[in-house]
């Protein structure tokens, strides 16, 4: 006659226990693992994305600069052409002001400063480049972009002071044109509309 010891687990049991343990304690790793995977990868693509709009955005505003300076030299040639500087405020057809350091536009809080150093989007201040199609942006980008001209003054030639430039093109060499200088600030989202571009150049063209 053989007794056993209540309580007591077979071998067998107790083994598929420590088994089950294990294979539970290693579902939960993998589990973890697969998380930090994926947490990884949508990191990457949302870095991924946002480099994709931010090179959008600086394309799209250095097309917008080359567009303006093509309108600028091209006023130049057609006969009866002019462009439209405000005196302390911008145009709305060329979207141009002049330049006048103690202007209005260019006080703290005035238009051509606000444009040119805010960090998001304004509107109602600058002109719409629709590209040279005229059909727009969208909707690769969230908004079109945007632009003002300053007109910097007339060059003049070494020595007088001011603006000025060697060429030939010298409103004194020659006396045939009036060159001025622009100033061209362009801004310009990628398909975010949270991703703003902002690019300067200055330009000079005859003056229309």
């Amino acid at each position: 006659m053989h007794s056993r010891a209540w309580g007591t687990i077979p071998a067998h049991r107790a083994q598929h226990g420590f088994a089950l343990l294990m294979a539970l304690i290693f579902l939960v790793l993998l589990s973890m693992f697969a998380i930090a995977a994926s947490q990884h990868s949508l990191l990457q693509e949302r870095m991924a994305g946002s480099l994709r709009h931010a090179q959008q955005a600086r394309l799209a505003a250095e097309a917008t600069l080359r567009g303006v300076e093509y309108k600028l030299w091209s006023l130049a040639s057609q006969a009866g052409a002019q462009l439209h500087c405000g005196d302390n405020f911008i145009t709305q057809d060329d979207g141009c002001v002049i330049y006048r350091a103690d202007a209005a536009p260019y006080a703290a809080n005035g238009a051509v400063t606000r444009f040119q150093t805010a960090a998001g989007w304004i509107d109602g201040i600058s002109l719409s480049y629709k590209g040279p199609t005229g059909g727009g942006y969208a909707p690769a980008l969230a908004r079109d972009p945007v632009y003002i001209i300053e007109d910097l003054g007339s060059e003049r030639p070494p020595g007088v002071g001011g603006l000025h430039e060697s060429g030939s093109t010298g409103p004194n060499n020659g006396g045939q044109l009036d060159t001025h200088l622009y100033r061209i600030t362009a801004r310009a989202t990628g398909g975010n509309a949270n991703v703003v571009s902002v690019v300067q150049s200055t330009f000079n063209a005859p003056r229309p």
